[in-house]
């Protein structure tokens, strides 16, 4: 039986994919896996059992990715699960930043009186906006909310120059053709009326637009973020606001020092709250976090590499380790010494990490613990695995 430690509320579609008879749910202090949205774990301390954490949602800044890795840990998360939620938010965005309808809402409520429609026809015109048909939207940052908000604001009949130096080939397939490709950051700064970025927390993109970012924009541009709060130097942001080099900036994070400024319109983090986002993020973490646990094949990590390779043979051990020299040579002395056969063998690194698949004959349990252990006391060897054939 294996455990899984949840915190915050999973969508049951999801959690109904693990079989009862396999899987408890925050049954003992080992669990095998977290499973988890916005809970921040920076100070959770780690059982020695525990070999996964997934996220139901994309961004993993709640989670410590490196000691994590350190302990052997794969993160997984969700990429493109809550992208249409999200890029639904941005749109909505971009059309109240573009007409002023909630303080024409606002405004509406406080008038009294019998002549209320009267009233509305002398006042509406200060709150009078443009269209956004014919207007200019750069999009930084092409994954899978960023590529559909490019897509779907050319229906809308703007002007997108979309800039990503990493975009995959299957994000760029599914982008329409008229979406202009921007070869560096500077063209989108310079010519867009809006500018939405969709990228991720890093140690390079953290304060990534500061003020050197935003005097490359146009004058009187807006500005939305429904990404990460970090990405932002706020200091930057507000002092060009004041000074009118920014028309907007309209974000999903909320700020106390954004409060009272007239020209900030925040959203309070809904970007992924639909129902169907979190449903469709529940039933992708879980099915990722199943086929690991089960095949220890890793899909949709961050720190770990990609590898997915059918499991046929009856047995399969899998190795985290340090991406070191020589480690394969020594695993592979082990299982000679023991003579014990490899059908396939697959090693893949990211960063510092590597991960390794060895799959073999049946042979006794007794011997292949005996086996796992020597590997791991090969120096570089963070954790190893045995898993059998189903």
């Amino acid at each position: 039986m294996r455990d899984i430690q949840t915190f915050n509320m999973i969508a049951t579609e999801g959690l109904d994919l693990l079989n009862k008879k396999e899987y408890s749910l925050n049954e003992t202090q080992d669990a095998e896996a977290i499973l988890l949205r916005s809970k921040k774990i920076h100070d959770l301390t780690f059982n020695e059992s525990l070999l996964a954490i997934a996220r139901a949602g994309a961004g993993v800044n709640n989670i410590p990715i490196e000691r994590a890795s350190e302990e052997g840990i794969v993160v997984f998360n969700t990429p493109g699960a809550n992208a249409n939620a999200v890029k639904e938010m941005v749109i909505a965005g971009l059309i109240m930043a573009a007409r002023p309808i909630y303080r024409g809402i606002n405004w509406l409520k406080e008038l009294q009186g019998d002549d209320i429609s009267e009233q509305v026809e002398a006042g509406k015109k200060q709150f009078s906006g443009t269209e956004l048909a014919g207007k200019t939207l750069g999009v930084i940052g092409l994954g899978a909310i960023g590529s559909l908000l490019a897509t779907d604001a050319y229906h809308l009949k703007m002007d997108v120059i979309g800039y990503d130096p990493y975009v995959s080939v299957e994000t760029a397939w599914n982008i329409s053709r008229r979406v202009k490709n921007a070869k560096t950051l500077q063209e989108v700064l310079r010519d867009s009326d809006y500018i939405s970025i969709h990228i991720p927390v890093n140690a390079n993109t953290e304060g990534y637009v500061d003020k050197e970012f935003i005097n490359q924009m146009k004058d009187g541009a807006v500005l939305l973020n429904f990404a990460r709060n970090e990405l932002i130097v706020k200091e930057d942001l507000l002092e060009a606001l004041e000074e009118g080099k920014l028309s907007k900036y309209v974000t999903d994070f909320a700020e106390k020092e954004f409060f009272d400024n007239d020209k900030i319109m925040m959203f309070p983090h809904l970007g992924a709250s639909t129902d169907e986002a979190e449903v469709q993020c529940s039933i992708m973490a879980v099915k990722t976090l199943k086929y690991f646990l089960e095949t220890g094949n890793i899909i949709n990590s961050v720190n770990f590499p990609t590898i997915d390779v059918p499991l046929q043979s009856p047995l399969r051990i899998t190795i985290v380790n340090r991406n070191v020299p020589n480690m394969i040579g020594q695993i592979s002395a082990i299982l000679a010494k023991h003579f014990v056969n490899i059908d396939n063998i697959l090693n893949r690194s990211r960063g510092n990490y590597a991960y390794t698949v060895i799959d073999i004959p049946e042979v006794e349990m007794s011997l292949l613990e005996e086996v796992t252990g020597q590997i791991q006391e090969i120096s570089g060897v963070i954790k190893t695995r045995i898993i059998e054939r189903k």
